[in-house]
């Protein structure tokens, strides 16, 4: 891992981890991240699609896109993704916070050589299996559509799960404390009021509904 830019917090260094199996892990359950850099003198932030792909986390969009095109001529960017696992809650609103794991990563996109494998890659990230269920992309299609790259070389790591920090005074009182985890909600599956009547839910789809998250 590489030096990450000096205005990365380094406070409750006790959260940080510099484990790329602990990147790799959050990274991988996740698929929103939150892609920000400056186009034109201005920054924006930008929520979209990713995934990783071995040594190298993916993203795409609209080859019309204005960011998504400052990104492939070699912008500057900053990519966030957050796991809220819950809430922790102390006796004061001064030691409240939230279980988390989140990942800052640091570097330049660049056009994706192999267009059509890394579109695969996201699109099964999102539901394993499915690109082997849809039709395949048209040239039309493709070439409207941009994945870039970036290297996953510069990366910042925190995690917070712990009980509440509360002061010896604190926890003398009558305040209740503790914390309010997160689970996966119920899944239901509701079929496109268009369908044909026959055809069955695909496997990429019901595995959502008993796959333990």
């Amino acid at each position: 891992m590489s030096a990450v830019p000096k205005l990365v917090s380094t406070r409750m260094p006790e959260k940080m981890s510099t484990s790329r199996s602990e990147l790799d892990d959050l990274l991988d359950s996740q698929f929103l991240a939150h892609v920000s850099l400056v186009v034109d003198g201005e920054p924006v932030i930008i929520p979209t699609l990713f995934a990783r792909d071995g040594d190298r986390i993916l993203i795409h969009g609209s080859t019309g896109s204005g960011w998504l095109r400052a990104l492939a001529a070699g912008a500057p960017a900053c990519v966030a993704v957050t796991e809220v696992g819950g809430i922790v809650v102390a006796r004061s609103a001064f030691e409240s916070s939230i279980v988390y794991r989140s990942a800052v990563l640091f570097g330049v996109f660049t056009t994706a050589e192999d267009q059509v494998p890394a579109l695969a890659v996201l699109t099964d990230h999102v539901l394993p299996g499915r690109t082997a269920e849809v039709r395949p992309s048209t040239g039309k299609e493709l070439a409207a559509t941009m994945a870039l790259q970036m290297p996953i070389d510069q990366w910042s790591l925190r995690t917070s799960d712990a009980w509440p920090d509360d002061p010896p005074e604190d926890i003398a009182g009558d305040t209740w404390a503790g914390v309010v985890r997160f689970g996966p909600p119920p899944v239901t599956i509701h079929p496109d009021p268009n369908l044909r009547p026959g055809i069955p839910v695909p496997p990429s789809v019901t595995e959502l509904s008993t796959t333990d998250h």
